[in-house]
């Protein structure tokens, strides 16, 4: 998918940038990169003095991105999700931690989550209705006042007051955070009729996905915008107090510079031990995705959270220090499942034959060859199913008690047999089946620019046509996708019978939220629903089993609920997956700077590709070390 619908900018190519002190994971080793040429390590003694705002910045100090941010940063407030600000706020299962600091660092890698902020792992009470954790004493603010368990605990109470989005989506599942003393903190979950947790993977998981601000500063924003929630939100912030690594060096239309903050806490002997290597964080706002390659391919991108096509060309073919955290085939780790959800209102897709019909005809090989260009799974080596690839979700369901289930894909003579059998033909010999006398013709349909997800809708539309059912495609510019798609109190309009969007990838609330988004009858109806379930499927059986899994702590009976939930959704067939696609595009560029995590690198927690900034990823940043010139 390309990343384009938010302004774009004028092409900039970024000229330099700067890393100096290193560090990585307390007792972790370096990784070794694959195909690493000579390093040099840079000291903190030698890093050059402080350049002025919108300088050429030094090349061999600063780590260049591209993918990410897609236009120029509106704000920096990490209450509001409107900033634009890619590269500094995301709020989300692996918080971007460049900038604002969750307590804890979710890893998808092995599944856990590491302290940051907080001190020590958090602990439930034995019923399980709270969660108490207490912050590091070495934790500090930006302007050198300790980080408190006040601040964990007026944030939320902001986040309440306000209806932030943060707020809006953990209120129904937390009742109150408060601050015991200065260092402890008591997370409680909101009770059902019998006095349990509500949800208490939604509870767990506030901790590694949402930012602490501070206190003294969230009341300045109150005041300059007079406790007002819509000015709150719009506030720039660009006074904003953070704990984080780096802060706003530069940023105007074509690109956003972030800078090392050199007495940033976790240098302290309880986190890191050292500050991150590179002095700089930079990122241009290329105009497409072509651009951004070219950026790759000459060496002026280090880090590229982007779509690359054939991706592998780079190494086998240009000989140029370029690599993935794979080395083979799909390259990266599929964490997201891109989906093609049906309109369940469109005459004939409320028939399971003509659903299932069309997603076992569909040739998903080719999907994954020319669309991905083989930067996914296939079907026959990861089943499809409602889970990732990644080895913790593949052992939460009975592979066997669903394998008549499952299919790979271009199966015309299966699908013809099923719409025969179901009495579904072509009745007037124009070559299209008919139910109840009305021609079978939809269109497909997925945001326009979107060049790997236009291509797989293309290939649902050819095998709509070797099986007589006429699928033609529109892409229509995402500003109009995004308001019709979400807009779930209307019926979709006509042109959008099969259409394209995505699913949760990798997390702490994972495969249980993924699911709930893709199943779940709570989203049916909702005026602004970003959520999930946009063909608005419906099934009270599901709905009761997603209910009963955050509160299920029995590994058997949790198998047998997310086999259940499997079947249902491969017999009902409400969406289906066209692909496996990773959590980020990770692809580097060793030209400059080496050390990158790789698949079996040696580090120990494993750093995830996720270039550098979110969750355990930015463990990364403390590992590089420059190339030998």
């Amino acid at each position: 998918m390309n990343k384009k619908f938010w302004l774009i900018a004028s092409l900039l190519l970024i000229a330099s940038i700067a890393l100096s002190a290193c560090g990585t994971t307390p007792e972790a080793a370096t990784p070794e990169a694959t195909k690493a040429p000579e390093v040099t390590q840079v000291s903190e003694a030698t890093v050059a003095p402080t350049l002025a705002p919108g300088a050429p910045l030094p090349r061999n100090e600063t780590l260049y991105f591209n993918g990410q941010q897609w236009g120029p940063v509106v704000c920096w407030n990490p209450y509001s999700s409107s900033c634009n600000n890619a590269l500094g706020i995301a709020q989300q299962d692996n918080a971007r931690v460049v900038m604002f600091e969750t307590p804890y660092l979710y890893n998808m890698l092995d599944g856990q989550v590491y302290p940051l902020l907080a001190d020590g792992d958090y602990a439930w009470n034995d019923a399980h209705t709270e969660i108490t954790f207490k912050i590091k004493a070495a934790a500090k603010w930006s302007d050198g006042t300790p980080v408190t368990a006040e601040d964990v605990a007026y944030t939320w109470a902001t986040h309440v007051k306000y209806s932030t989005p943060t707020g809006s989506a953990n209120m129904d599942y937390i009742d109150a955070i408060e601050a015991v003393d200065p260092q402890t903190v008591v997370i409680k979950a909101k009770l059902d009729e019998d006095g349990k947790a509500i949800n208490p993977l939604i509870v767990a998981s506030y901790v590694s996905s949402n930012y602490v601000i501070q206190k003294a500063w969230t009341q300045t924003l109150e005041e300059r915008t007079g406790g007002d929630a819509t000015e709150l939100l719009a506030d720039t912030a660009e006074d904003v107090v953070y704990s984080g690594p780096y802060y706003k060096f530069f940023a105007d239309e074509a690109k956003v510079v972030f800078i090392r903050d050199d007495n940033y806490w976790g240098k302290d002997a309880s986190m890191w031990g050292k500050l991150p290597v590179p002095k700089y964080l930079a990122h241009a706002m290329f105009k497409d995705n072509a651009a951004g390659f070219t950026a790759l391919q000459a060496g002026e991108v280090d880090v590229s959270q982007q779509f690359n096509a054939n991706i592998q060309d780079l190494w086998l073919k240009d000989n140029l220090p370029i690599s993935t955290y794979l080395p083979d085939a799909p390259y990266g780790i599929g964490a997201s499942l891109p989906t093609a959800f049906y309109n369940l209102q469109s005459p004939g897709l409320d028939q399971v034959a003509v659903r299932k019909a069309i997603a076992i005809a569909v040739d998903y090989d080719t999907i994954i060859a020319n669309a991905m260009t083989n930067q996914s799974a296939t079907f026959q080596q990861v089943p499809r199913s409602l889970m990732n690839p990644t080895p913790g979700e593949q052992a939460l369901y009975d592979h066997d008690a669903v394998n008549d289930l499952q299919w790979a894909g271009k199966d015309i003579e299966g699908a013809n047999k099923l719409l025969d059998d179901a009495g579904i033909t072509d009745s007037d010999g124009d070559g299209w089946r008919e139910y109840n006398g009305e021609k079978l013709s939809y269109v497909a349909t997925c945001p326009n620019g979107w060049s790997d997800w236009q291509a797989a809708i293309e290939v649902v539309a050819a095998a709509g046509k070797e099986i007589g059912i006429e699928i033609t495609t529109n892409y229509p510019e995402w500003a109009v996708y995004q308001t019709v798609v979400t807009k779930s109190d209307a019926p979709l309009p006509e042109g959008y019978d099969i259409f394209m969007m995505w699913s949760d990838g990798a997390g702490p609330t994972q495969p249980w939220s993924r699911i709930r988004h893709l199943l779940s009858s709570e989203f049916v109806g909702m005026a602004s629903n970003w959520n999930g379930n946009w063909g608005q499927y419906s099934n009270p059986d599901v709905d009761e089993l997603i209910k009963e899994i955050p509160g299920e702590t029995d590994e058997a009976r949790l198998k047998e609920i997310y086999t259940e939930l499997v079947k249902i959704y491969l017999t009902d067939i409400p969406s289906f997956t066209l692909m496996y696609r990773p959590q980020s595009f990770h692809a580097v560029n060793e030209s400059v700077w080496t050390n990158f995590p790789h698949e079996d690198d040696g580090t120990e927690p494993p750093v995830p590709p996720l270039d550098l900034t979110d969750g355990w990823s930015i463990a990364g940043l403390y590992n590089l070390t420059l190339v030998a010139e």
